[in-house]
Parts: C-alpha cells; structure tokens; sequence
C-alpha cells in the first residue's frame, strides 16, 4: 500500500507532465511507498496519446482519462477517489521536484498532527526563490495591502518575498504543491469542485482551519515551479478569478462582506480603464451560470 498519493493534472501539456512524474521518481527514496495518479482533463487527443506513450511503464504510475475538463478541483477529486495513500500530494504538472520532498513532509507531518498540509518553497525556472504562500484576501488585505499588513503586524502576517529557513505557519499555501493529512482532507471536504479555477487552495485553507489544522510552507522540501504553463493569461481565466475569488468570499465570510468587497472593486475598476471589462462580474459573479467550467 502507498504511504503517499500524488495527483498530477495534465491538460495539453504532456511534455510538463512526463517530466515531473521523472522528478518525483529521481528524487523520491526507494523506501517511501508512493504511488502516482496522473488525471487528464480531456485533453487534445494528439497530446493525451503523448502523454500515455511516454508516462514510464511502472505499477505505481495510473493514467485516468476525463472526458472533460472539469478543473483544478474536479481533476483532483477525481484523482484522489483513486487514491490509496495516507498522505496526498497534489502536484502541478509544471512543477518538479528538486529533492526528496515526500519524505521530508511525511515526516514533518508525522511529528505534527495538528498540520493539515504543508507545501514546499518554490523556485523558477530560473532557480529564483519565489514565494510559496499567500494572505487571506479579504476586507484588511485588499485596503491596506500586503506590505502594510507585514510591516505592521509581522507575526500575523509573515512576509511573502523572504525565503525561510524554518516551517512557518501561514494562511494559505502554493496550490502548485499542496501535501495533505489525508483525514484532514477528507475532514475539510475536498476540493470544492464547484471552483474550475483559482482560490482552491484559499478555500481549503480556510476549511482547514475551520477543523482545527494549520497550513504551513516547509522550506527544507523545495520544487522548481513553471508558473502559468497549462493557463496563459488573458480576460476569460482573469474574469474566472475574481468568481472564484467572489464565491470563496461568500462561503467564508458571507453576503455582507462580499457586497462591500464588490463595491470596494467597483470603484478600482471604474479608476483603471484597463481593469474596466471586469465590471460585469461583479453582477453576474455565479459560477452555476457564468463560468468558463464546461458543461455536459
């Protein structure tokens, strides 16, 4: 049986794909049981063919095919149903590991009942230190932003942009490496696969806390992360944020906040012309009716 489960999603992006299962059997020791669930969210026939003839041949590597897109959080829901391990480790197909993180963390966590996931430091493709967490975005962070909050109240809000030597307790972690307590996972619900993209890791963060466990950056565990490789910016995935964004508001602090929110960034777009075509998700906001999610 697998001690750990990791779960990779692959959308048109093989070549990343087959490189970080090659980095999580470079890295990780022999003496970890560990099993690899690679889940392609429909992806081009072409690229899911590549995918499947150059995943290694090991029985500790499962390739599953979603006939659609369902999203971060729907391809890992589908992943972890097949998931026997005790820990999980959801990875970005464009992350790859640059040591041997899976023991580090199944130790840390091991000694640490209370850590409901932990992530490790990220770096670019360029061998840069890049940060590995972020602060709960609500009503204090978006007036007063992120250097007054770190500045001002540095324990609360440890700073983003310095690297650490030791693990650090922070609000939410890095969805390209999220390591979880599988029975605070489960206990958190999952994935809201609700979500099709962003915020996951901020709503399972929360709902984390909410069951009595911590999220932490371990920086002694550390992945090479090329940011962005499966999800180029442009408006539609911009617009998809701020709903994701909109209904994790709602789920954690209610309608209340949310409309000041709203209204909040009602004025900032209306300031910056650039952030105008924004403006309509602020009334058409639900993900049931108006996000880029496929529907069957």
């Amino acid at each position: 049986m697998p001690t750990v489960s990791i779960i990779i999603i692959n959308y048109n992006t093989a070549a990343y794909t087959v490189q970080s299962v090659a980095a999580v059997q470079r890295e990780t020791a022999e003496s970890l049981p560990y099993e690899i669930i690679v889940v392609d969210n429909a992806s081009e026939e072409e690229d899911y063919n590549k995918l499947a003839d150059q995943l290694p041949n090991d029985d500790r590597i499962q390739l599953i095919r979603s006939e659609v897109n369902t999203g971060f959080g729907g391809g890992n829901m589908l992943g972890f149903q097949q998931a026997k391990g005790v820990y999980l480790l959801f990875l970005n197909n464009d992350a790859f590991l640059l040591n041997d993180c899976l023991s580090r963390l199944h130790e840390f966590l091991g000694s640490h009942p209370k850590v409901g996931v932990a992530t490790a430091q990220n770096y670019d493709q360029n061998g840069r230190f890049v940060p590995s967490f972020d602060h709960n975005k609500g009503l204090r962070r978006l007036l007063l932003g992120r250097g007054f909050l770190e500045t001002v109240f540095p324990k609360r809000y440890p700073k983003r942009k310095q690297e650490y030597a030791q693990p650090i307790e922070v609000d939410w972690v890095n969805g390209a490496f999220l390591f979880f307590r599988r029975e605070a996972f489960e206990a958190a619900g999952g994935f809201d696969t609700e979500i099709f993209l962003y915020f996951e890791e901020m709503d399972i963060c929360h709902r984390l806390r909410e069951k009595g466990y911590s999220s932490m950056l371990v920086p002694d565990a550390k992945i090479e992360h090329h940011q962005g490789a499966s999800t180029q910016p442009r408006p539609a995935l911009s617009m998809e944020s701020y709903r994701s964004y909109f209904h994790v508001i709602k789920k954690s602090r209610g309608v209340f906040v949310l409309l000041i929110i709203k209204f909040y960034l009602g004025l900032v777009f209306l300031l910056k012309p650039k952030k105008r075509y924004l403006l309509p998700v602020l009334w058409n906001s639900s993900l049931k009716n108006h996000s880029i999610k496929p529907t069957l």
